[in-house]
């Protein structure tokens, strides 16, 4: 397995770059030119809930504050390569501890203060509260882990990888378990994995965004319990929320100027701040995204516990923070499966096969081991099955037999998309053990085989283990949005953007949520 940097999206930093869009939670604006009065503000994704709140800085300030939206960990990643230089003018990330950790990225800031809270918890369905017989008050992070390893309760959380949230729980866990008293070690690492792995046998579902999660969730029955930013899991109903007793990792959310910016920028950055921590819109914050306020005349919203927790420490070095990432991606999460339904119809033919070659390709380097990997490529029909799996003890076999059966791709025929999906279904079964999903790549529409409504049907007629099952489509070329939203609605997927930048990113992007 290659076991490069985890932070280290290259593809995520072409994505923002070109301006591809995928989903709900990205917003990526054109923020090369600065503007007078205008602060281009590189922001984590769930800031897309603060709009009410950056209209009344606006207008107490004057200043306008334009966001582009991504995770937080790939945001670091983006200002360490040096790829924000003179295109943002201040960052917002949901916290700046595993910035500190890069230098390359720690020098690019220069100020920091902090906007508002919240508290990595666990939301639990009451009635599951009930049947473990749980006081939410008391509640550790052992007891959770306990009720996992019994078969108790299983739950969702985002990836660690991409998501702040994810890792903030990840770090969560691993200090509680181990037992940390101060910044996480590789030997407190070690020690926690027997009971990390027992954990993380409960995770049933994973995303590369809170809100994805939280829909997915919402759909599915067979889940107990979301891990995620308490301002998340307020807004989900029928969810107890716990903050375990023994400790949680907190997002302070600081406002962050860039360096090489000018005096009138960073006047500009002062303002939004302090318009930011005013009274009013402290209160403004707090009732309306439920995160806490950091102004002490301000008391929370309601419903918001006020009992201290002890903050647990993060990683003391980047090493300990990658190498515990690399730990849950190959060692103690459920393995992903997934099949690439693969648009090999004539209209590929050219660049357009070439680009999913190349974007194949790249995406090796990013696969897991233990991960099965199928490609189906299809014209008028399902042209082949290949299944390949990346073993740890010879990570470069398997990776080598994807690369092959991706060069060896060709073009013909018409676009059977619905007969090609059910044939992806079929040979997925259920995978119950693992984290299932189908890639979708089509350059056009559906023109031959199974229609939309047949599709539908054999769809619904599904077991409900299999119904799980999500479609992450891709739109490309000049396949059609309303088709493949619609899809990726029936199944519980996500759209995805190939077509106006990256369709390397588009395919990074997935990643999250495999």
């Amino acid at each position: 397995m290659n076991r490069r940097t985890v932070f280290a999206l290259a593809a995520a930093t072409a994505v923002v770059l070109t301006g591809c869009t995928s989903g709900p939670d990205r917003k990526d604006d054109d923020s090369t030119a600065p503007v007078p009065g205008t602060l281009r503000v590189l922001a984590s994704s769930e800031l897309s809930d603060m709009t009410a709140v950056l209209d009344r800085v606006k207008k107490d300030t004057g200043v306008t504050v334009r966001p582009t939206y991504m995770g937080t960990l790939d945001a670091v990643d983006l200002v360490a390569r040096g790829r924000a230089d003179g295109r943002y003018d201040a960052l917002w990330l949901s916290s700046d501890d595993y910035l500190r950790l890069r230098p390359e990225a720690a020098r690019k800031v220069v100020s920091e203060t902090s906007v508002m809270t919240s508290p990595v918890a666990i939301g639990v369905r009451t009635a599951t509260v009930k049947a473990l017989g749980w006081k939410p008050d008391t509640v550790t992070w052992s007891q959770v882990e306990q009720a996992v390893t019994a078969g108790r309760l299983t739950y969702g959380m985002t990836d660690p990888a991409r998501s702040n949230s994810g890792f903030a729980t990840l770090i969560s866990v691993a200090s509680a378990l181990s037992g940390a008293q101060s910044a996480l070690t590789d030997a407190d690492v070690t020690k926690a994995t027997p009971q990390l792995k027992e954990f993380f046998k409960g995770q049933k579902l994973t995303s590369g965004s809170s809100g994805w999660l939280a829909s997915a969730y919402r759909r599915r029955g067979d889940v107990d319990a979301l891990l995620n930013y308490e301002s998340v899991l307020k807004g989900i109903p029928g969810l107890t929320v716990i903050r375990p007793s023994d400790g949680v990792v907190t997002a302070d959310y600081p406002f962050s100027s860039l360096a090489g910016t000018s005096a009138d920028t960073r006047e500009d950055v002062r303002k939004v701040t302090e318009g930011l921590r005013t009274t009013a819109v402290q209160k403004l914050i707090t009732d309306t995204t439920r995160r806490r306020p950091v102004v002490a005349s301000v008391p929370p919203a309601a419903g918001l516990d006020t009992t201290r927790r002890r903050e647990l420490p993060f990683p003391g070095s980047k090493s300990v923070a990658d190498g515990l990432i690399s730990a849950y991606e190959n060692e103690l999460r459920r393995p992903s499966r997934t099949v690439y339904v693969l648009d090999t119809s004539g209209s590929m033919d050219g660049d357009r096969l070439d680009r999913l070659k190349k974007a194949l390709t790249a995406l090796t380097g990013d696969f897991r081991d233990r991960e099965e990997v199928t490609l189906m490529p299809f014209g008028s029909a399902v042209k082949s099955v290949s299944t390949h799996v990346v073993e740890p003890a010879d990570p470069k076999a398997g990776l080598d037999a994807i690369r092959k059966d991706t060069e060896a791709l060709s073009a013909d025929g018409n676009t059977a998309v619905y007969t090609s999906l059910e044939k992806a279904y079929d040979h997925l079964g259920s995978g119950e053990d693992t984290f299932t999903s189908i890639v979708l790549m089509t350059d056009g529409e559906n023109t031959t085989g199974a229609k939309a409504a047949e599709f539908d049907g054999f769809y619904r007629g599904l077991s409900a283990a299999r119904r799980n099952i999500p479609v992450f489509p891709i739109l490309f070329g000049d396949s059609s949005r309303v088709e493949l939203q619609h899809i990726a609605d029936l199944t519980g997927g996500r759209l995805f953007d190939g077509r106006e930048g990256s369709l390397d990113g588009a395919f990074e992007e997935i990643r999250g949520y495999q």
